[in-house]
């Protein structure tokens, strides 16, 4: 059985055409265009936030997939962080801390989210066939699938669809046309990515599967 869900996608970084040049180190994400979109002051500002908000990028694809407001990135990090889903220093972050993180988007966003140390494809498969979606810590070489990451864990996506063989996710770093919106992910490659960590976010009241995205 193939279910997906219709969730709009959000990149970590505000222009995600420009993701290939991001991650590539090409262009510093303080030369972003769109980086006041962010609700950041200056570009620098942007730029610290950009590669850390993974996590946030899957909670704007969340909100805006249950028509809910969005708010920017920045603004929202910095709520996240008085919640205590970050602790920020000088020069670095600590976090997505999921325990505060989901006791936060419950109060904020009316989310329930349940936090998973042990995470595993079946555990997914049948959240999302039930009309959920998962956040799940992978290695952010998993928008080359065809590459051997180093090790496991330190990036979120979120997975947005499901069968028997694969998820289907919204990859908040993937690469544009390739690995961003609805990226296919076969279950050895996710046991090589994957650091089986993550949250389980619970279907709305009444929630059906959307039909299985064309693309």
């Amino acid at each position: 059985m193939q279910t997906s869900h219709a969730v709009p996608y959000f990149s970590q970084f505000e222009s995600a055409h420009l993701v290939a040049e991001f991650v590539a180190g090409t262009l510093s994400a303080a030369k972003d265009p769109k980086w006041a979109d962010s609700g950041a002051v200056s570009p620098e500002e942007y730029e610290f936030w950009a590669w850390r908000t993974c996590g946030l990028a899957c909670l704007k694809m969340i909100l805006a997939g249950r028509g809910l407001a969005v708010p920017p990135t920045v603004p929202l990090a910095e709520e996240c962080t008085r919640a205590g889903g970050y602790v920020r220093h000088a020069d670095h972050v600590d976090g997505l801390i999921y325990g505060p993180f989901a006791d936060w988007i419950a109060e904020r966003f009316d989310l329930k989210a349940t936090v998973h140390q042990d995470l595993g494809f079946e555990e997914i498969a049948e959240m999302v066939h039930a009309g959920g979606l998962a956040m799940l810590s992978v290695h952010a070489w998993i928008r080359w699938p065809e590459r051997a990451p180093a090790d496991r864990g330190g990036h979120l996506v979120l997975v947005t669809g499901a069968d028997e063989e694969r998820l289907l996710i919204n990859n908040p770093s993937g690469l544009p046309g390739q690995s961003q919106h609805y990226a296919p992910i076969c279950r050895a490659d996710l046991d090589r990515f994957s650091a089986r960590r993550g949250m389980l976010i619970q279907p709305p009241v009444s929630a059906t599967p959307a039909p299985e995205p064309s693309s």
